[in-house]
């Protein structure tokens, strides 16, 4: 059932789970937009908490409270967060309310715009981020939504009046509790693209065939004559290019050029070159994709150089935290196989001279599954050496078969590797490392038990 008004500033709209970190953005974007926004959830967190809280949108008491729910309201979005027999949910349903999921609700917000999603098991960030700060560069307006805190961006969803363009990080999870298709179908693109195919979330692609089925769909949503950009040196993505709809204008790409001193990496561009503060083959391949993006939209390529030059990157991809003369400290929120390869090379191909502990916690439910971890094999090779950590509780929340220290370290099959189960012994295992390497790289989704990363990043490189 359709929304009753279509102007938003005319529009109620409640959020079941408005406290998840997409759900609670978009919230605001709506809000900022005119809608009167209400919301509820079982328990919130900071951020999401302060945000809503700054804005008014923080309900008052916790819990689902189905009097909420009235013939009032013009749209319910639904989150993951909440499940399928949600007493929220049953009330909305008994009514013939409008029920969205926050992907079908940003399509309904842009369905008049030019929409460019960005797929890919990894990249989709960077890519989004770099697109985003390019056009905020050139003064271009735009309606976006990226799943990372941005630097110059107070919100993750953005939502405006009379523009044009959309941006959106198409992710490949499921929509909703009672919507089990992945997000990026959802979005409808007229620019596309995919940056990488490696299998991930496995709890819902149960094999690699029925993942990469999922890009083949992304790939038929796209409008009729749009445009796809997909990295052909991935050979996955190659395939799925080449069974995409013959109308689609198909735009390849590669590594940028680049060269490499001092641990900077330049860009050739005209009779010149270009430093840039981001590096190695992953996010040189993402900087040619947003190219290619930003192109089709109208920026010169002068404009894109000049405005990549001072992207810093997207927050907790491959994020500077310290640096001295003789050391750097990097995290990053690589946790799937292709991600820590990746981001792994590309530290120690910045610095070749210098010696790379890569330091891994295991956290998603693929990357604790036994069925899953021969994946990780060979992906720390490039780092001088190698600490992974995980929770056996952890392990035992997620409801998954016990894995051991032998299991893992086998799994990764990487020379001298280290393996623990206590954040406590690591750290100190990692700083007594300190004398010896002089790059540290520390990679998870999660938080390493609490750490203060900075702090480590302060003691390594004292």
């Amino acid at each position: 059932m359709k929304q009753k008004n279509c102007n938003i500033r005319n529009m109620r709209i409640h959020f079941i789970a408005i406290g998840g970190a997409a759900m609670h953005n978009l919230a605001i974007a709506l809000h900022r937009k005119g809608a009167a926004v209400s919301g509820s959830d079982d328990e919130i967190f900071d951020p999401s908490k302060s945000r809503l809280e700054k804005h008014g949108l923080l309900p008052q008491q916790m819990g689902w409270n189905p009097e909420l729910i009235t013939e009032e309201l013009d749209a319910v979005i639904l989150g993951m967060h909440a499940h399928a027999d949600n007493p929220e949910l049953a009330r909305a349903k008994e009514l013939g309310l409008a029920i969205y999921s926050y992907p079908e609700y940003v399509y309904e917000q842009t369905k008049d715009k030019t929409r460019v999603v960005i797929g890919g098991s990894h990249g989709k960030t960077t890519i989004t981020s770099m697109i985003l700060h390019v056009l905020q560069e050139c003064d271009i307006r735009f309606d976006y939504l990226v799943g990372a805190q941005l630097e110059g961006f107070d919100c993750m969803v953005g939502l405006h009046e009379n523009t044009k363009v959309a941006i959106i990080e198409g992710d490949e999870y499921l929509s909703s509790p009672i919507d089990r298709r992945p997000k990026f179908h959802l979005y409808q693109p007229d620019i596309a693209v995919i940056s990488g195919i490696a299998w991930d979330h496995m709890n819902v692609f149960p094999t690699f065939e029925n993942y990469v089925a999922q890009f083949e769909i992304f790939t038929q949503k796209i409008s009729e004559g749009g445009d796809l950009i997909y990295c052909e040196i991935d050979p996955e993505v190659k395939k799925v290019a080449a069974k995409s709809p013959k109308a689609l204008k198909l735009h390849p790409y590669g590594i940028h050029p680049h060269r490499i001193e001092n641990g900077i990496t330049y860009l050739p561009f005209g009779a010149g070159e270009v430093a840039i503060n981001i590096f190695g083959d992953h996010n040189l391949q993402n900087l040619n994709a947003a190219k290619e993006v930003c192109l089709l939209l109208g920026v010169h390529e002068e404009q894109f150089y000049q405005a990549i030059s001072n992207f810093a990157g997207a927050a907790r991809r491959l994020e500077h935290l310290k640096s001295s003369d003789t050391g750097v400290v990097y995290k990053d929120f690589a946790h799937s196989p292709s991600k820590l390869q990746a981001t792994t090379t590309a530290l120690k191909s910045q610095f070749p001279e210098r010696r790379l502990l890569a330091v891994i916690e295991l956290h998603t439910f693929s990357s604790l599954n036994k069925a899953f971890l021969d994946q990780y094999q060979g992906t720390l090779d490039a780092a001088d050496e190698a600490y992974v950590y995980f929770s056996p509780d952890v392990v035992k929340h997620k409801r998954l078969p016990e894995i051991s220290v032998e299991d893992v370290s086998n799994a990764f099959a990487c020379e001298g590797l280290k393996v623990f189960t206590d954040t406590d012994v690591m750290r100190k295992a990692i700083l007594e490392r300190k004398a010896q390497a002089q790059n540290l790289l520390l990679m998870s989704s999660g938080h390493f038990g609490g750490w203060d990363l900075n702090l480590l990043a302060e003691e390594w490189l004292a």
